[in-house]
């Protein structure tokens, strides 16, 4: 914090970045003191869309993460932290390579290509035996943490893209309010169908098999579909800007 502190130079840098956007015509200049704009009904859609998506991955993904535990202990019987380890290595290998991506591609694309590989994980979860090598969670858990890091690394700024300057800071309570929201309700609602399901076959453990896998692949699948249709908060096109004398 006494870096950050000592070393920002926060409203300095943020004078400078609306001073060059103004120039390069990137952001139309606004009244004093009115730092805020109205979304279009498009922009709206499209910003429901997104937080709707954020929810409903986090919902799959936290369902998964939250009782991993209990079900490789009880259902699979193998040892589980290692598994876990590999999906937030495979994230952290990939954070700088699916951001170049998104440049080339855009951030709606990458964030499907990213939501496919997380449901496909999910998915391959789902036929997962005590009798499967553990060894098979490894590739599986691997494709987990590129796939949730490639939707993480864009999904935040589509959110901010559609704020000016000064608001920056609203849109951010928005992202989080979705995300920590469905964090909230995720091993609350999958805890309960656990059980649901557990109690209707007579065994808590069976409510665990048929459901873990499924109920998180469900949720992602839903979060693709709601991104499908977003239509703005995208990175913009890398082009060739003129140099211009900024002094």
């Amino acid at each position: 914090l006494v870096v950050f502190m000592l070393t920002v130079k926060e409203k300095k840098w943020a004078e400078e970045m609306e001073e060059q956007t103004l120039k390069l015509g990137l952001e139309e200049p606004v009244a004093d003191g009115d730092s805020s704009r109205k979304l279009s009904s498009a922009e709206l859609k499209s910003l429901l869309l997104i937080l709707a998506s954020v929810a409903l991955w986090y919902v799959g993904y936290n369902s998964i993460t939250s009782k991993y535990s209990v079900y490789a202990t009880n259902v699979l019987g193998f040892d589980f932290n290692f598994t876990l380890i590999v999906a937030q290595a495979a994230a952290i290998v990939s954070y700088i390579p699916v951001g170049i991506i998104a440049s080339k591609l855009g951030r709606r694309k990458t964030i499907l290509a990213g939501i496919t590989l997380l449901a496909s994980a999910f998915l391959i979860g789902n036929f997962i035996t005590p009798e499967t090598p553990s060894v098979v969670m490894y590739p599986v858990f691997a494709l987990a943490g590129i796939g949730w890091a490639t939707i993480n690394v864009n999904s935040f700024p589509m959110v901010v893209e559609l704020a000016r300057g000064g608001e920056v800071g609203k849109y951010t309570g928005y992202y989080y309010t979705a995300s920590m929201s469905a964090q909230i309700v995720a091993p609350i609602l999958s805890g309960f169908l656990y059980d649901l399901v557990g109690n209707a076959l007579g065994d808590v453990n069976l409510g665990l098999r048929y459901v873990f896998f499924a109920f998180g692949t469900i949720f992602v699948v839903f979060s693709f579909i709601t991104m499908f249709f977003v239509k703005h908060g995208d990175s913009k096109p890398e082009a060739e800007i003129p140099e211009i004398d900024l002094d």
